[in-house]
C-alpha cells in the first residue's frame, strides 16, 4: 500500500502530535480523505496505544496491537526526541511546512519546547494549529487530567445513561474522545478554507468537554426550558413513547413511535386498537408522561411472539425498530457490507485484519486503505526529504 495522493485532502501536510484517541482520530479522518498526516512520537514508548490488546501475530513477527491500528491507518510515523535541540529544531522546521499540526498533549506541555501556535504561526503564517483537550487551554480545569470516562461524568452525560433507579453509567462507546476528534477535524476543515482565501491561519482550542455539551443539545435545552436537570430513563425518551426497548418472547428489540400514526400502527399490531383512544395515551405528551402504565401493557404482548415476528410486522407497518445487537451481530449482518464499511487492513507484521473505514461516501472519491499503521519512526528519514527539510 502506497500513497496515492488522492482525495479531497491530497495534498494538505499534517503533523499529528496524538496520543491515544481523540488526536489520532481527528488525523485518521484528514488520512482517510487523502491528507499526508505524519504521527510525531516520543522515542521511548510512542503514543500509548500501541500497547493495548489485542495483538495480532504473525509467523513469528513481533505482535502489533489492533485498537492501535483502528485509529491509524493511512499515516506516516516519525520519532522526535524534544530534548534533543537537533531533532527539535529539525522538527520546527516540518511545522513551517505543515497546514496543520494536531495535538493533545495537556496544556502548555508543547509551549515548553516552542511547539505552540504563537512559536510556530511565526514560522508559518498559514498554520492552523488545533489543541484538543479535557477542559480547553485556560480557565480553573486546564491541567485537571481528563479521560474520555472522567468528562463523560463532569458533562452531565453520565446522569442522564442508566436506568431511572439505577446508578448513572457511561457511554460503553468513549463519547468525549471522538466527539472532539471529529469537532476538531470539522473546525481545522473550515480553518483551512478561511486560510486560503486570507492568508492567515488559526488557532482552535478544542475541548472534550465542550464537545459534549455541544452534543447535549436536546437535554441542554430542556434544562433551560424549565430549570430541571433532565433524568435517566433507560432506553425511554422523555417526549415519545412508546419509544424504547421491549422484549420479545427470546431477544430484547427496540420501537419508535415518535408520531400518532406510528402509534396507531403499534395498537394495530398488538391487538391492543382501545389504546388508541385511551385518554393517557392519545397524544404524544400524554404518552410520555403515561409511558411506564403503557410499556407494561405492551410488553405483555410482546413476550407472547419473537424479535423475528415482531421486526417482521413492525417493519411491514413502516415502525422504526431494532433488534437490539452486539457487535459480533452487526458486523455480520450483510447491510454492513452494502454500505462498503468494512476493509482489509494489513498490519507491520504482515497479520491482516479487519476495520470499519471511513462512513461517509463521497461521489468522486472512493475510500480505501492506502497506507498500513505505521511502525514507530518508520518514516523518520523518509519525511524530511519528501517535506524539502535537510
Amino acid at each position: 500500500m502506497e500513497q496515492k495522493g488522492k482525495g479531497p485532502l491530497a495534498g494538505i501536510k499534517v503533523l499529528e502530535f496524538g496520543q491515544m484517541a481523540a488526536g489520532p482520530f481527528a488525523g485518521m479522518l484528514f488520512a482517510d480523505l487523502g491528507a499526508d498526516v505524519v504521527k510525531v512520537e516520543r522515542p521511548d514508548v510512542g503514543d500509548g496505544m500501541r500497547n493495548w490488546p489485542p495483538f495480532l501475530d504473525h509467523e513469528g513477527e513481533e505482535p502489533f496491537s489492533s485498537n492501535f491500528s483502528s485509529l491509524n491507518r493511512n499515516k506516516r510515523s516519525i520519532v522526535i526526541d524534544f530534548k534533543t535541540p537537533d531533532q527539535l529544531e529539525s522538527l520546527k522546521r516540518l511545522c513551517a511546512k505543515a497546514d496543520v499540526i494536531l495535538e493533545n498533549f495537556r496544556p502548555g506541555v508543547l509551549g515548553k519546547f516552542g511547539l505552540d501556535y504563537g512559536s510556530l504561526s511565526a514560522l508559518n503564517p498559514r498554520l492552523v494549529y488545533c489543541s484538543i483537550s479535557g477542559y480547553g487551554q485556560t480557565g480553573p480545569y486546564s491541567q485537571k487530567g481528563a479521560f474520555d470516562v472522567t468528562v463523560q461524568a463532569i458533562s452531565g452525560m453520565m446522569s442522564v445513561t442508566g436506568e431511572e433507579d439505577g446508578d448513572p453509567v457511561k457511554c460503553g462507546v468513549p463519547v468525549a474522545d471522538f466527539t472532539a476528534g471529529l469537532y476538531g477535524a470539522f473546525t481545522v476543515s473550515a480553518a483551512l478554507l478561511q486560510a486560503a482565501a486570507t492568508g492567515q491561519g488559526s488557532y482552535l482550542d478544542c475541548s472534550m468537554l465542550g464537545g459534549v455539551l455541544g452534543i447535549s443539545a436536546l437535554q441542554t435545552s430542556e434544562y433551560f426550558g424549565n430549570n430541571v436537570a433532565p433524568k435517566r430513563l433507560g432506553s425511554a425518551h422523555p417526549r415519545n413513547a412508546p419509544y424504547q426497548s421491549f422484549h420479545g418472547s427470546d431477544k430484547p428489540f427496540v420501537i419508535a413511535a415518535g408520531n400518532d400514526k406510528l402509534w396507531r400502527e403499534v395498537c394495530e399490531a398488538t391487538s391492543l386498537t382501545e389504546l388508541a383512544s385511551d385518554e393517557r395515551f392519545v397524544t404524544q405528551t400524554a404518552r410520555a408522561r403515561h409511558q411506564k402504565e403503557l410499556a407494561a401493557l405492551l410488553q405483555e404482548r410482546f413476550s407472547r411472539q419473537t424479535l423475528a415476528e415482531w421486526i417482521a410486522e413492525f417493519d411491514r407497518r413502516g415502525v422504526p425498530c431494532a433488534p437490539i445487537n452486539d457487535y459480533a451481530d452487526i458486523l455480520k449482518d450483510d447491510i454492513v457490507g452494502q454500505l462498503g464499511l468494512l476493509h482489509q487492513l494489513e498490519l507491520p507484521n504482515g497479520a491482516e485484519t479487519t476495520a470499519v473505514g471511513y462512513p461517509v461516501k463521497l461521489s468522486n472519491y472512493e475510500f480505501e486503505i492506502y497506507l498500513r499503521p505505521p511502525l514507530k519512526g518508520e518514516h523518520s528519514s523518509q519525511i524530511p526529504e519528501e517535506w524539502g527539510i535537510s
